[in-house]
């Protein structure tokens, strides 16, 4: 069974409450008019005819507008784009480095030089002007590192998933967020609709507790108790109005605007009955994103684990390079002035011998820390897991609540009609009248709080199989 919007249950309990009018006895004078109790359901706004200010917002505009402003998604979004862009076979090593050196050297000498053999006399200078450069690129390769670059690469790759499985988390739990927080403006609206027909009803007693006490029927007691209640009731009205005036604040926070925009709602609360508890768990295990990061956490800590091993490998890199020295020496002995093109091409070996233990501790470390992201995700597995059950729980429950409620509305409305008119001939005392009334506005606000705890459950159940999207 699917539930209409509670204006489908005000349109029901109007048909309920004429049906157990018609059902009394017929009375010469209310023939031709409705009591006072059929005006003040008829008074009775719905969300279809409640004035609201402010455009209409829908579940799609609520859904688009979180997505695409919320902070943190725009945030994992950059962070995913940054994974990608480092994803590429250069970060890896798999290219040669190449770089460009120039050194230009500028010496001022003062020479002293005393000679053992003769006619070379002994020589003082100050001040001589010497330069040399070294310019050229050099360029370097790494053949084999103990597949080291291969394992890089692999973790560069597991860097890219985690970062866009923690982008959809974030998406699908914003969706929830909105969504949640959209139907509870709905569903603080209904309730303002129940106070408003509270306050209707009171206003039709307190004027007939008037009338009655003009003409002398009724004791002063029975009005001034009625105005008691009236006020009672346009305070718990205002109070709803505050309510509703904090549940927009919520969604405008949420979709990422300014905090005092206007808007109105028409939109229902229909909570599904189909959902299967195996459908969901097998959901769940298949597309969680909270759960295939942590398996993606354990597939990066395996590649940890290869990446410390190529710390035992010997590295092996191709060195090339070019230099071009030139030479201006004013020192008066050797080479006055020259120039040296130099062309390398070799091979470098390193070949890790002892460290002190430290490779072994590392990959000890590693092999740890891969048993230990094993763990993490067979107890994520599991947490998940008793959420789904506890959240499937309280869904099948809400649903027998709300079945429940929508039964005690309909009889606590005809108790209403009943104790309205049994307090209107004087067979019954205010106190009772109001007491039902007090019984019929708990039960319509359990009936839509009963609404809207199944919408709830429900959108948890979609959000945690990683379905809200669909």
């Amino acid at each position: 069974m699917k539930y209409s919007s509670f204006s489908g249950f005000f349109f029901l309990t109007f048909l309920v409450g004429s049906q157990a009018f018609s059902q009394q006895p017929t009375r010469p004078s209310l023939s031709t008019q409705p009591t006072p109790m059929q005006r003040a359901l008829q008074r009775t706004n719905t969300l279809a005819t409640l004035p609201q200010s402010g455009d209409l917002l829908t579940l799609n505009d609520v859904v688009t507008a979180a997505v695409g402003n919320n902070y943190q998604i725009r945030v994992n979004r950059s962070q995913e784009l940054i994974a990608r862009n480092n994803n590429v076979r250069g970060n890896a090593g798999f290219l040669p480095t190449v770089s460009f050196g120039f050194q230009n050297n500028f010496l001022v000498q003062n020479l002293r030089q005393d000679f053992f053999t003769n006619p070379p006399l002994p020589q003082r200078v100050y001040g001589v002007f010497n330069r040399n450069a070294t310019v050229g690129p050099t360029a370097v390769y790494t053949l084999f590192n103990g597949f080291g670059r291969e394992a890089t690469l692999d973790r560069l790759g597991q860097l890219v998933r985690i970062s866009e499985v923690n982008t959809r988390a974030n998406i699908e739990l914003t969706l929830a967020d909105a969504t949640t927080g959209y139907y509870d403006v709905v569903r603080q609206l209904q309730r303002l609709i129940a106070f408003q027909q509270a306050l209707d009803i009171s206003r039709e007693r307190l004027d007939l507790a008037r009338a009655t006490y003009e003409v002398g029927t009724r004791s002063k007691v029975d009005y001034l108790s009625a105005r008691v209640d009236y006020n009672a009731d346009s305070a718990a009205l205002l109070a709803q109005q505050l309510s509703l005036r904090n549940a927009k604040i919520v969604l405008n926070t949420l979709l990422v605007r300014d905090l005092n925009t206007e808007f109105a709602v028409r939109d229902t609360i229909l909570a599904r009955t189909d959902l299967s508890l195996p459908e969901l768990r097998e959901s769940l295990k298949q597309q969680n994103p909270f759960l295939a990061a942590a398996v993606l956490n354990q597939r990066l800590a395996a590649i940890d684990v290869r990446q410390a091993k190529t710390l035992q490998y010997p590295q092996i890199d191709l060195l090339g390079g070019y230099a071009f020295n030139p030479t201006d020496n004013q020192a008066g002995f050797g080479t006055r002035r020259g120039r040296n093109d130099t062309y390398s091409l070799g091979v470098r070996l390193a070949m890790p011998l002892y460290n002190g233990g430290n490779i072994k501790r590392q990959i000890a470390n590693a092999y740890i820390n891969e048993r230990i992201t094993a763990d993490q995700t067979a107890n994520q597995q599991l947490q998940l897991l008793s959420s789904l059950e506890q959240s499937y729980q309280q869904y099948r429950n809400s649903l027998s609540l709300l079945n429940l409620e929508v039964q005690n509305y309909q009889i606590a409305l005809q108790n209403v009609d009943i104790a309205y008119d049994r307090y209107r001939i004087g067979n019954s005392t205010f106190v009772e009248f109001r007491d039902v009334q007090r019984n019929s506005v708990t039960a319509q606000t359990r009936l839509i709080d009963a609404s809207f705890n199944a919408k709830a459950s429900e959108i948890e159940l979609l959000r945690l199989s990683s379905t809200i999207t669909k």
